[in-house]
């Protein structure tokens, strides 16, 4: 491992009052403190080489056992302020495995305001020095030409304080910009981090950034040019894609390229860049026509992080996974309108509803989390003889899942509980 380098002079102090951690989630995650766990909320401040003072929010195992394995989360910006949607996804495998986590704000807006890529309608556009000045008003972001120095000494920091002997770095949407990035132009320079997820990117990767100001990510996606993640590597690189990633807004394909020696490229059929997992009950204030996306990348994401951790100490490479069929630039789709390809989950190999990676004629918001439409009860009969039919065709889906390495056995239990209500005749 890489971590006996010197510790930067990189302060974290705590930070206190004001209206407390400013960083929710509309998903509940696992309770912290009967699992053994803290969370803390840090300033950390340092030289990168401009001056700079951000926050990490640290939530790691206390009395429970700890892994050794820090995963440290790009905070993601496009609404206007920091949000974790990986911590989200990950939650549940980071506490039953020991793992720590930390979320660190490396990007202008998420400190000092500014503008949104994707925001929701009456959401406030606020960094955390507007949201809580009481907390926050001591934070200095110099800019984002100093974001990937700054995730990455901060990073350090904590690693030292949790006493971590491998640090992983991850982040989703605008944060996989950023983080194609940091592992083509950054990491070659430093080598800090033992591995990358980097979860749900575009075609492109972000700009450098400039001194006093966040990056203009829809800027760059214009005049940007496809980008590939380098050949060589020195560390693993997990990237995973939704369905609704890759064609659309998000664009991913013109970038899409085949795994090697230490990367692999995972694309889930039937996912959407965001899901119900992601939004849970505060689904309708989305506004969208159709029900969101109700896939299951969650489990996906979850067993890409298992191995990735594995990988990067040395184990066995995380599995191959066929990439989503797509032809003269349009998906190909079965007979129910589910792509064909791609990772399998069972909500797809064994559908009864049609999950959609997209929702055309809706909002930009609702375009990302995509839609399910129901299946005509007619259809249904038609591909299964009987509700028990379909249960035994969707348990057989979660034990290939599992078996191929996409969905972890500790999951069996949460996917099997997803099995759809069946209609009898």
């Amino acid at each position: 491992m890489q971590h006996d380098l010197p510790v930067p002079r990189v302060t974290l102090t705590p930070l206190t009052g004001g209206n407390g951690i400013a960083l929710t989630s509309a998903r509940p995650g696992p309770d912290l403190a009967a699992a053994g766990w803290s969370e803390v909320e840090y300033a950390a401040s340092g030289t990168t080489p401009a001056r700079f003072s951000t926050r990490v929010v640290l939530r790691r195992p206390e009395s429970a056992p700890a892994s050794g394995t820090l995963v440290v989360e790009w905070l993601n910006v496009s609404s206007g302020a920091d949000a974790a949607p990986d911590w989200t996804y990950l939650a549940d495998e980071l506490v039953r495995q020991g793992h720590a986590w930390a979320g660190i704000s490396a990007q202008f807006n998420g400190v000092e305001g500014g503008s949104a890529v994707v925001a929701v309608e009456g959401a406030a556009l606020q960094g955390l020095k507007g949201v809580d000045p009481d907390r926050y008003g001591g934070l200095h972001h110099p800019g984002d030409l100093h974001a990937h120095g700054i995730f990455t000494e901060t990073a350090r920091a904590v690693a030292a304080l949790v006493g971590a002997d491998q640090v992983l770095a991850i982040g989703e949407s605008q944060s996989a910009y950023l983080l194609t990035t940091h592992v083509n132009e950054v990491h070659p320079h430093d080598r800090y981090f033992d591995g990358f997820l980097i979860h749900s990117r575009g075609d492109v990767a972000a700009p450098a950034g400039e001194a006093g100001r966040g990056i203009d990510l829809l800027a760059a996606r214009e005049s940007g040019v496809p980008t590939p993640i380098r050949g060589d590597l020195d560390v693993p690189v997990m990237v995973v894609q939704t369905e609704g990633d890759l064609l659309g807004r998000m664009n991913y394909l013109p970038a899409r390229q085949p795994d090697g020696p230490l990367l692999r490229v995972w694309e889930v059929a039937g996912a959407a860049h965001a899901d119900l997992f992601q939004i849970g009950e505060f689904e309708a204030f989305l506004g969208c026509p159709d029900p969101v996306n109700r896939g299951q990348q969650v489990y996906v994401v979850r067993a890409a992080l298992r191995h990735l951790v594995v990988w990067a100490r040395g184990g066995p490479a995380a599995p191959s996974a066929t990439p989503i069929e797509v032809r003269d630039g349009a998906f190909v789709r079965d007979e129910v309108g589910n792509v064909r390809g791609g990772v399998r989950t069972p909500v797809v190999e064994a559908a009864v509803e049609v999950l959609a990676g997209d929702a055309p004629g809706a909002s930009v918001i609702c375009g990302l989390f995509g839609r399910t439409l129901a299946l005509p009860e007619a259809d249904l009969h038609r591909r299964w003889a009987s509700p028990d039919d379909y249960r035994a065709s969707y348990t057989a889906a979660t034990e290939a899942a599992i078996a191929g390495g996409f969905v972890l056995a500790e999951d069996r239990a949460a996917v099997l509980a997803e099995m759809r209500a069946f209609p009898a005749r």
